[in-house]
């Protein structure tokens, strides 16, 4: 038992119809990794090659979430979440990434649906979270155009399931990180390094989402459609040139925030012309009528913040890439892993948001905020972490920002990626060796804040 106190952090009030959640991602719970006929993905493929994750750990069991979702629901209830936001598995829905559907892989999230609605929790499922289906990278990946066109078939046969009892779907986590992760560095699956090379990512991953949109909108007229980005504020250190340094800032601004943000928002790409892609039709890659589809009309945008970006001016111009990234000067305080704690980061960016795209921009959802602490249940730091970030929220909310959920990452301590299980996000401890849940003491702050907001 923790002996901390649950009391919430004194905030400002939140409306009545905020929505509270909690936010994990499908590899990095379920486990059941080659079960009821579910089919590889690249982070399946990923985790097996020698050194590319931090001890070897795998996501074949992690917290085991396909067998014990209705525990993991029951925690929901109890936290009184408003809403939850999972991710559905692409290759335990379409083992192959296309053609025939596994029946007993939509089967589970039908049963997950009906368990989180039964329990007064909304579904929020994401369509992808960086689990592809092996096979499609094996005829290219996002690098192929085929690729966004699988995966609007994929969302049609989700949606045409669960269309009737989801309301609010996720097309794409963090298309920026999967890019830059997954195909510019090679650190997180599929594992290929082809820095700038790996630009036409980011275009088939929006041509998806845009595909997606129109299938879910097909099966489910009333829901609502979001994506979920993952938005850096850029900064400069104080010592900083004012030209170089500054176009750097703005070249990785371009890259991190821009790229992704603005074919939704304003229908057209910023130019990339300094990044070595200056042809509008980035040699052929966008075509007539792409950015039509990926501008649909979004009833939503999602946030993911961790925190700011600080660059300089390259070392090596060039090395490949029109910025180095850089230490804060400020001695911020520090998550586990090494991740500074800046919570007026997100209200300078929510309000950034909110100046650069005006009336385009549409209501605005945290849809991951978190931190990674030390083992343990009394977690006071994570407590901290998480009233400065709703406080920035706040904030942002008071400076004009239509903000209307909030979504803490994570419900529980799960496979981490390229760390493996070296780091505790959860709201719930997880012991990965009988698979006992134990609520931290963030848990309880966390219960005792949503109860305090609706009192």
């Amino acid at each position: 038992m923790t002996t901390t106190s649950a009391e919430p952090n004194p905030l400002p009030r939140f409306p009545a119809d905020f929505v509270w959640g909690a936010s994990t991602a499908a590899y990095q719970i379920e486990g059941a990794a080659e079960e009821e006929g579910k089919g590889p993905s690249i982070w399946d493929t990923f985790v097996r090659r020698q050194g590319a994750v931090r001890d070897g750990h795998t996501g074949d069991t992690a917290c085991d979430h396909y067998h014990r979702f209705g525990e993991d629901v029951a925690l929901m209830r109890r936290l009184g979440l408003d809403a939850y936001r999972f991710s559905i598995s692409w290759p335990r829905v379409l083992p192959t990434g296309e053609g025939k559907v596994e029946a007993r892989g939509l089967d589970f999230y039908d049963r997950l649906v009906d368990a989180l609605l039964e329990a007064g929790v909304e579904p929020t499922p994401t369509l992808f979270h960086w689990d592809l289906p092996q096979a499609l990278e094996d005829e290219g990946g996002w690098m192929s155009r085929a690729t966004a066109h699988r995966f609007g078939e994929y969302a049609a046969a989700v949606a045409g399931r669960l269309g009737d009892r989801v309301r609010r779907w996720i097309t794409l986590n963090e298309p920026f990180v999967h890019m830059s992760f997954g195909y510019g560095f090679g650190v997180h699956a599929p594992g290929r390094a082809l820095l700038l090379d790996a630009l036409p990512v980011a275009h088939h991953q929006l041509l998806g989402h845009g595909l997606a949109v129109a299938a879910i909108r097909a099966a489910a007229p009333d829901a609502q459609v979001l994506i979920a980005n993952n938005c850096s504020p850029v900064r400069l250190r104080s010592d900083a040139d004012a030209a170089t340094d500054r176009q750097a800032a703005d070249a990785y601004d371009v890259l991190h925030n821009r790229l992704f943000n603005d074919p939704l928002l304003t229908g057209a790409y910023p130019d990339l012309g300094a990044y070595g892609q200056p042809d509008p039709g980035w040699g052929g890659i966008v075509r007539d009528g792409d950015l039509d589809v990926i501008a649909a009309p979004l009833d939503g945008l999602g946030i993911n913040y961790y925190n700011p970006t600080w660059v300089t001016a390259p070392a090596d111009p060039a090395g490949g890439l029109p910025f180095d990234l850089a230490e804060p000067e400020q001695a911020y305080p520090r998550t586990s892993f090494d991740w500074p704690v800046v919570p007026d980061g997100l209200t300078e960016l929510l309000v950034g948001l909110k100046a650069r795209y005006g009336t385009a921009l549409p209501p605005v959802w945290i849809t991951e905020n978190g931190c990674s602490a030390p083992a343990g249940l009394e977690d006071r730091t994570r407590i901290d972490y998480l009233a400065g970030h709703l406080d920035a929220v706040a904030r942002a909310r008071a400076q004009g920002v239509d903000v209307r959920g909030y979504f803490t990452w994570s419900l529980l301590d799960n496979f981490e990626w390229a760390e493996g299980y070296h780091q505790r996000f959860g709201l719930v401890e997880v012991d990965f060796a009988t698979q006992a849940r134990t609520p931290r003491a963030s848990f309880e702050w966390y219960r005792a804040l949503i109860a305090s907001q609706k009192s």
